[in-house]
């Protein structure tokens, strides 16, 4: 057990104490974060959307919380993991919680958790419930860090639970195929609650959930309906339609799917948050999300996304086949050794003319050598250059790149970190 005898004076000291108090980084169950969060006391006045899945769940959140901007509430979001600072996890009335506040919520968790060892994550979430519980918030959104049913957001009853996506990934947390996973995503469901689902082909394993708890299930092109015609698009639920939407300011075209689910969380909870119809065309137009297909600048053009399964590099793939491009596209990327290297690989490697392959300097990072070996196998005749750090092999995929090519950094949120620091900021992404 890790003790506190003097509490932390900066934000940096309490996340390096949260790290060191558990043995493990992450451990599944509800019992300690339920424990704490019963002695914490907090009252949790406004609306929860809980956003589970596993791809698409930062965009749905992003889109909710622009509606809700736009609508004129006042709105908590609360997003896992960061890509420069902590305080991107915590966001109220769009804007990052400060140190000072964090620092206090931290201190109350501390105060209040006894003996009971928490995890980073834990921690973090009940930290960021309490800083909700100091605004008068109308409603909140919270993002499932890992599966849905054990995770430590699940220790809230949302009123509207999200399902975005399944797919595999932490196959060794939720089981190895889509029918575990479902039933794990499906977990955050409530009886008698709108239980959202957009994956076009839900497990039955998630389908099953939903019926035995009585939750009121709601799954896409079954019970909403999206349609695009002349970009723009159309949105239908029962008797309520939605047209000439625009296309959300996000790349791709599953983020349709995506937006299809805010709808429908939103419609459901009309009577409690009535949206008006431009409060949605604005939070579509004006949402906006670092690191998901990210473009900082031209001649080359740098994207940036945060994709690690293969699930997310397929829509990646699909969003780079989809811009123009008349030169190269060069590859930054470095992962994390417990993903499915091979598969990340395979699913961008068409649109790959070059590799930078660099180490990610942390005890689940893979070695470049380790990629080098994925991708050289794939594709034996494509340029692979492999670099101690992902600062390096980005300087050097910079220094080759010709002005109509484009570089693209990828494969774990740490890669885009590494780059991100060395770019100007965006204005867009705050």
């Amino acid at each position: 057990m890790t003790d506190l005898s003097t509490p932390p004076d900066s934000l940096q000291g309490w996340l390096q104490y949260i790290e060191a108090l558990h043995p493990k980084s992450i451990a599944m169950g509800l019992a300690r974060v339920q424990a704490v969060r019963q002695r914490l006391d907090l009252p949790l006045g406004f609306v929860v959307i809980t956003v589970a899945g596993t791809n698409g769940k930062g965009s749905t959140c992003a889109m909710l919380e622009q509606v809700y901007l736009q609508a004129g509430y006042r709105v908590g979001c609360y997003t896992s993991p960061h890509i420069l600072r902590y305080n991107e996890r915590v966001r109220i009335m769009g804007r990052e919680a400060a140190d000072a506040d964090l620092c206090a919520a931290f201190a109350r968790v501390e105060e209040a958790r006894g003996d009971t060892a928490l995890t980073y994550f834990e921690f973090g979430t009940l930290a960021a419930l309490c800083c909700f519980c100091q605004h008068a918030l109308d409603v909140v959104i919270l993002e499932v860090g890992l599966g849905g049913r054990l995770d430590a957001v699940n220790v809230v009853d949302a009123d509207v639970a999200i399902v975005t996506s399944i797919d595999l990934d932490h196959m060794d947390y939720l089981g190895d195929n889509r029918e575990s996973i479902g039933f794990e995503k499906a977990g955050v469901y409530r009886a008698g609650r709108a239980a959202i689902c957009a994956d076009a082909s839900p497990p039955a394993t998630l389908l099953k959930h939903a019926e035995t708890i009585q939750a009121e299930l709601l799954c896409i092109h079954r019970d909403f309906h999206y349609q695009v015609q002349f970009g723009r698009w159309h949105y239908q639920w029962a008797d309520f339609t939605l047209h000439d939407l625009p296309l959300p300011a996000l790349a791709g075209d599953f983020q349709l799917s995506n937006a299809s689910a805010v709808l429908t969380a939103i419609q459901s909870l009309h009577d409690k948050l009535p949206v008006n119809a431009e409060a949605i065309h604005a939070g579509l137009q004006h949402v906006n999300l670092a690191g998901r297909f990210d473009v900082r600048q031209s001649a080359p053009s740098v994207i940036l996304d945060v994709a690690h399964n293969p699930h997310a590099a397929t829509a990646l793939a699909s969003n780079l086949n989809a811009q123009a491009n008349a030169g190269r596209t060069l590859a930054v990327f470095a992962m994390l050794a417990d993903k499915d290297i091979p598969g990340m690989v395979a699913a961008v490697h068409a649109t790959v003319h070059a590799w930078y392959l660099a180490d990610i300097p942390q005890i689940r990072g893979a070695k470049a050598t380790q990629l080098q070996e994925a991708v050289t196998e794939i594709d034996p005749d494509v340029p692979v250059h492999v670099y101690r750090t992902v600062a390096e092999a980005y300087r050097q995929a910079c220094i080759d790149a010709g002005e109509n090519d484009r570089i693209i950094v990828f494969g774990s949120f740490f890669t885009v970190a590494d780059v991100m620091q060395l770019l100007p900021a965006s204005p867009d992404n705050h």
